[in-house]
């Protein structure tokens, strides 16, 4: 196997022999395959639209697998290799009907490319094609990375558009361009070619991120500033993780007077924020921490625990048979939540297809114990957009009258290396006239430290998950429009990005798109990019990397010192 799409793959190299995430080498092959052939289906649906443009049901379905196959592939997400075998085959069903019709539209049927032909009926051909079709196929070191820059942008890209899709959200043109850039990701193309391709990925990344902005809060409201428990009850709980807030719907409509309390955990702390759900008197608040933490506080939690998207860990044994997962998640041995009826592909289902069944998890949480407490009090989220632009005048005083200096947006993923206690004492050392922006769980770095408020302002404002990380480039765009300011990279705004998967190599590709310069990112830069495709980043967009907390403060504190001039 070769794995280097996340941020803690081994050595900063490349996982061999098995992922650090705790995926098997047949898992990590199978995966492989899985994105070869959705690429070969974005291929022959790509040069179907071509050939014969009104065959849009061909089209809108083969954008639905693909995305799902992508998603799939996202690091933490589907450790089952039968059930990655049954999404293949998925895959590969479609790709057999776009195939039929490409060769009836298109004379040219000879020169169709290996990823659209081929295709196999055995589980014994999947697992001989797929060590032969991994990312070191490509030899020229800065094509591949230039390569799997974009794939990884369309993998964060096909979570928010899979997220969007189960709220009854689509936008046709939205897949067409998905699949058209996949489809280029199989061409020969030229470096120069392929730096266009990942500008291409960064503005269909913006395009996403604002249609699942639009299906959430149309959905469940604007996300208000709330206090949140993070104590416990005395009543037996489940415990939600992941992104998914359909999940989070019928999970606390059908807990409903059961005498069950449901907690949000990781990722889904963002769904204490909103107004929809506030109105289940047994919807308790948050437990514990970001995700690399579930270990100890799945155990501790007592109840069932269910897993709705990316973010799960290889369950321990003293827990294993409380775990659920559910739409793409998976993990061997593990009980699984069925797909909504009627849902078509197995993903999260149709959102027109009924609800899924949460009763197995309702009686089982009551037969367990009320979570053991390991922390108390509160806290505070909720710092979306729409609210944050709610308080635009009292910001915009603040930053005019001098008392906030400066925003340094600290958004993006926790994880297990030591080294990421420089998020912790970045916000700590930074200097009380900072305001940080977070999304994602990133935030459990400092969001339970006591920071204080500047001019009336929270110093940290929380606008959601990962998934939401849009807020953040609205709110900067909107300072820019109220600010007056004509350049966005002259706004009083810093960037100390955390990375971990591949969501947030879209929101660096999203922001590069919108123009901003001077991203910072860390711990470590990405295995998967190399030293040519750095010098194309950090001459075009002045890419920077963490380095000290020390050196890095100076130059934030200097850029306020200079009016933004960095």
């Amino acid at each position: 196997m070769f794995c280097y799409q996340c941020q803690e793959t081994a050595k900063n190299t490349g996982c061999t022999v098995r992922g650090v995430c705790g995926k098997r080498e047949s898992t990590a092959h199978l995966q492989d395959l899985h994105v070869y052939t959705a690429k070969g289906l974005a291929r022959a649906t790509d040069m179907l639209q071509q050939a014969a443009p009104d065959l849009d049901e061909y089209v809108a379905e083969s954008a639905h697998l693909v995305v799902e196959a992508l998603f799939t592939t996202v690091t933490n997400v589907n450790f089952d290799d039968d059930r990655l075998v049954e999404r293949i085959f998925a895959v590969l069903r479609q790709k057999e009907l776009v195939e039929r019709q490409l060769r009836a539209h298109c004379s040219d049927d000879h020169d169709l490319p290996e990823s659209v032909r081929w295709t196999a009926t055995t589980v014994d051909q999947l697992h001989a094609k797929a060590p032969t079709v991994g990312v070191l196929q490509e030899d020229n070191e800065d094509k591949r990375s230039l390569r799997e820059l974009a794939t990884y942008g369309l993998k964060g890209i096909a979570a928010y558009a899979d997220h969007a899709h189960v709220l009854g959200y689509d936008d046709p043109a939205q897949g067409r361009e998905f699949l058209r850039i996949l489809a280029q990701t199989t061409k020969e193309l030229s470096v120069d070619e392929l730096v266009t391709l990942v500008g291409e990925t960064g503005n269909l990344a913006v395009q996403t991120m604002a249609l699942l902005d639009r299906a959430n809060t149309e959905t469940y409201g604007n996300p208000e500033v709330t206090e949140v428990q993070i104590g416990v009850g005395t009543r037996p709980g489940i415990l939600i993780s992941g992104h998914d807030l359909k999940d989070m719907e019928e999970l606390l409509e059908q807990t409903a007077g059961t005498g069950v309390d449901v907690y949000t955990h990781g990722e889904m702390l963002p769904a204490n924020y909103y107004p929809a759900f506030k109105k289940y008197p047994h919807f308790f608040g948050n437990y514990g921490n970001s995700w690399w933490m579930q270990d100890s506080e799945f155990a501790s939690f007592n109840g069932p625990v269910l897993m709705t998207t990316n973010c799960l860990t290889p369950p321990k044994e003293s827990y294993r048979d409380r775990v659920y997962t559910t739409g793409l998640v998976a993990f061997p041995g593990v009980k699984h939540v069925a797909d909504r009826p009627n849902g078509g592909s197995p993903g999260g289902g149709s959102p027109n297809g009924g609800s899924k069944d949460f009763s197995a998890l309702i009686e089982h949480a009551k037969r367990c114990e009320p979570p053991i407490e390991i922390e108390t009090g509160t806290i505070t989220g909720g710092f979306a957009h729409a609210q944050v632009i709610a308080l635009a005048d009292k910001i915009v005083e603040a930053v005019q009258s001098g008392a906030v200096a400066r925003f340094v947006i600290m958004g993006g993923c926790d994880g297990r290396q030591k080294g990421r206690s420089y998020f912790t004492e970045m916000a700590q050392a930074l200097p009380s006239d900072t305001v940080i922006l977070t999304a994602g769980c990133a935030k459990y770095r400092y969001n339970k430290l006591n920071l204080g408020t500047v001019a009336g302002i929270p110093r940290v404002l929380d606008a959601g998950q990962c998934n939401d990380s849009y807020s953040l480039a609205v709110i900067a765009l909107k300072l820019q429009e109220i600010l007056g300011v004509a350049d966005i990279n002259d706004l009083p705004i810093d960037f100390d990005i955390a990375w971990y998967e591949q969501k947030a190599i879209t929101v660096l590709l999203a922001l590069l798109a919108l123009g901003f310069k001077g991203v910072r990112i860390g711990p470590t830069l990405p295995a998967f990019v190399s030293p040519g495709v750095v010098n194309v980043l950090v001459e075009k967009f002045d890419l920077k990397v963490t380095t000290t907390v020390e050196e890095d403060l100076k130059a934030i504190v200097g850029s306020a010192e200079r009016g933004g001039d960095r």
